[in-house]
């Protein structure tokens, strides 16, 4: 992956280099990070993922008391408990744990809940940038607008240097 990211950027910065060398290309970039943290609506936004994650960290802390709860009993009466109520209350232990697990894994595993609150509390935003950045870029004439912040490469590309056609050619042998 690190060597196709790594191959992306020096095609496009050769690319970059000879548009220079026939002509005046324009290259800007932003700084994503300070954008987004003046914004009001990235702060709204994540304020309202941090109230969400408490929310899900309250939830979650009252299952983990429940487990605590469910298993200082089960200690203390253990040694009087009837075989069928040990078994009873040791899958009640395991169902709570199970519970838990599968709690942590769909809100805050890869994929889970979090992931997906926070792109859609973000993509109104990121919308945002991405067309202020088309209006500044087209309206001073930038060929290419980067960010410092990104591992997004390019945020705008003139289309007049899409290559994309002539290269797909060359593959076919046309």
């Amino acid at each position: 992956m690190k060597k196709t990211k790594g191959l992306i950027t020096g095609i496009i910065l050769s690319l970059i280099v000879s548009s220079f060398a026939l002509s005046q290309t324009k290259v800007g970039y932003i700084d994503s990070k300070k954008i987004i943290d003046n914004m009001q609506e990235a702060k709204d936004a994540k304020q309202k993922l941090d109230n969400q994650v408490g929310e899900w960290q309250k939830d979650l802390g009252n299952l983990q008391d429940s487990l605590k709860r469910i298993k200082d009993d089960y200690d203390k009466k253990k040694l009087i408990l009837s075989e069928q109520m040990k078994s009873q209350m040791e899958k009640d232990i395991k169902d709570i744990e199970t519970s838990i697990t599968t709690f942590k894994t769909q809100k805050f595993g890869e994929g889970g809940e979090y992931f997906v609150k926070q792109t859609d509390f973000m993509k109104p935003v990121q919308d945002r940038i991405f067309k202020a950045i088309e209006t500044v870029a087209k309206k001073e004439d930038y060929d290419y607008v980067f960010d410092r912040n990104s591992d997004i490469l390019l945020l705008f590309v003139n289309e007049k240097y899409d290559l994309t056609a002539k290269v797909q050619k060359v593959i076919e042998g046309k």
